[in-house]
């Protein structure tokens, strides 16, 4: 048996923890990552995927609001700026394939852990209609929360890899740790100041992945026709 390179494409659903479950909530992920699987089924690759979700649990724009809750525009009209989550990480992988069936050593348990560089921040999400001059440019630096650093990622589940070629995915459960900090050098919600303080990310989530193979051993290429 030979060696395959493995394209993925893939999507995650997350819940959040740590620091990050005071800021964030329900966490999407969409990725797409290169392996190498070798004659040993190990597994070499870099990976990476964009982090979004629609609930904001820090509303940064406390200071913007009338006693009504509401943020007034330039043209003195309530303006519906909306909160959104926005991310992305980068990671290399490292991992093992345990096959599982006799008559296919390419499908099994995938075991992966991942070490990268995790980002997230709060979108300001603008009113196209009502133009609020505070959160304007460099302005929403101040409310946005930018904050990055490393991160691991372990991964466990499923691997299959069809000898007809046609069918090729993963399916498992993603657990990520990042160590951040905020990256901003000013806050408008703390005097001014940005906090230095180190925070502890966590996500725990279900993920599925599409796989397109090429494999690089003829014989192997052979070998795996029925």
């Amino acid at each position: 048996e030979g060696r395959a390179i493995l394209v993925d494409v893939n999507y995650g659903i997350a819940l959040p923890g740590g620091d990050m479950k005071d800021r964030f909530g329900l966490n999407f992920d969409l990725g797409m990552g290169t392996e190498m699987l070798t004659l040993k089924n190990w597994i070499f690759g870099l990976g990476g995927g964009i982090l979004f979700g629609n609930e904001v649990k820090e509303d940064v724009l406390f200071n913007l609001r009338t006693p009504e809750g509401q943020i007034i525009g330039n043209n003195a009209a309530w303006a519906g700026v909306t909160l959104k989550e926005r991310g992305f990480h980068v990671e290399g992988r490292i991992g093992k394939l345990l096959p599982l069936l006799k008559n296919n050593k390419r499908s099994g348990l995938r075991l992966v852990l991942g070490m990268g560089f995790l980002q997230h921040k709060i979108r300001l999400q603008d009113d196209p209609q009502s133009f609020v001059p505070q959160i304007q440019d460099d302005y929403k630096k101040g409310y946005d929360r930018l904050s990055n650093g490393l991160m691991i990622s372990e991964f466990i589940g499923y691997q299959h890899l069809s000898k007809n070629r046609l069918v090729n995915f993963y399916g498992g459960f993603e657990l990520t740790q990042a160590l951040t900090k905020n990256r901003r050098d000013y806050d408008f919600l703390d005097g001014g100041e940005s906090s230095t303080d180190s925070r502890l990310d966590l996500l725990y989530g279900f993920k599925i992945g599409w796989i397109l193979p090429f494999y690089i051993s003829k014989t192997y290429a052979e070998n795996i026709k029925y």
